[in-house]
């Protein structure tokens, strides 16, 4: 059974938000000018170019990455894809979820859209979800599953109902891997809120998701929304100095600190009911003895120009 990772950028965003909120301005502070520094009415006056409008959205690519250590990710398969927008001015956000079996251009062939980053890394993943959706895209945020355990023992928990009992070993597995979560509402510290995402199916497939990786695409949008509303409360504040190492400790990204930045102005508008959320359009099936996710070519340009097809990149 592969590993499941969800990445928590937006609770990032939240982090660096509160961050902000303790060093104010003085972030953005202008160097001092020196003496040697001509005065502006010593110059010419140069006609300035009007400023060009900027972009009030930020798109990445999240990857949860089959490793124990981000940084050691390399030919590593992802287990996780998540496309996200955040608008920086109302702070809204849309997540589409790609399955991790997709069939799309791998490597200059047709493969599961979860083998990219094992043949080219991030970059890589970047590209095959570019031919798969046809957009332009720049910038990824790349995590390991023990970000997950991390922020939610950080944050003391996170409260979910779980949709059945989540029973799974598999003492073979680095570490071995011992599912024991009961159905209801509960409590989940970072071990147990690992495994809630890992789950599929028990030992003998009697209890799991009917529609497989879908439904467990879904649980990962419904924690997602969880742990960013339980994340963003006044106690939290005091938690700030571990979640901002635990980012540190465990992501990898081609974001700026300024454009992080920018994105944590945004933070107290996140409104998590209002997250759209939505799954690539398609159904399982095979093409010779390989299962593949088959997207609908059709439905998913529909959704892709519906969700992400005004944005360009800076």
């Amino acid at each position: 059974m592969k590993k499941l990772f969800i990445t928590v950028f937006l609770v990032s965003i939240v982090v660096f938000g509160l961050f902000y909120s303790f060093l104010g301005d003085a972030i953005f502070e202008d160097e001092p000018v020196s003496a040697e520094t001509p005065s502006p009415s010593d110059e010419e006056p140069v006609a300035e170019e009007p400023a060009e409008p900027e972009n009030n959205d930020i798109i990445f690519l999240l990857m949860g990455v089959d490793a124990k250590d981000v940084a050691k990710s390399k030919g590593t398969r992802t287990d996780t894809l998540m496309l996200t927008r955040v608008n920086l001015d109302s702070g809204k956000i849309s997540i589409m979820s790609i399955p991790r079996d997709t069939r799309t251009t791998v490597n200059g062939k047709k493969d599961k859209i979860n083998a990219a980053h094992a043949y080219g890394g991030a970059e890589a993943a970047l590209e095959a979800v570019e031919e798969l959706l046809g957009l332009d895209l720049e910038y990824y945020v790349k995590v390991d599953y023990q970000i997950v355990q991390d922020v939610v023992n950080a944050i003391g928990g996170v409260t979910v109902e779980v949709p059945f009992n989540m029973r799974y070993n598999d003492p073979t597995a680095d570490p071995p891997l011992k599912i024991n979560i009961d159905k209801g509402l509960q409590t989940l510290d970072g071990k147990n809120a690992h495994d809630f995402l890992r789950f599929r199916h028990n030992n003998d497939m009697t209890v799991g998701y009917p529609d497989g990786d879908v439904g467990r695409t879904k649980t990962q949008q419904y924690f997602m929304k969880e742990l960013v509303k339980q994340t963003i409360t006044p106690k939290n504040l005091l938690k700030l100095p571990k979640l901002v190492e635990t980012f540190f400790d465990n992501v990898e990204t081609n974001i700026t600190l300024k454009l992080m930045l920018k994105g944590a102005l945004a933070a107290n508008k996140i409104d998590v009911e209002a997250m759209e959320t939505a799954t690539l359009p398609g159904a399982g099936g095979y093409i010779g003895e390989v299962s593949y996710f088959l997207h609908d070519a059709e439905a998913t340009d529909q959704l892709v120009k519906s969700m992400f097809g005004d944005y360009s990149p800076e």
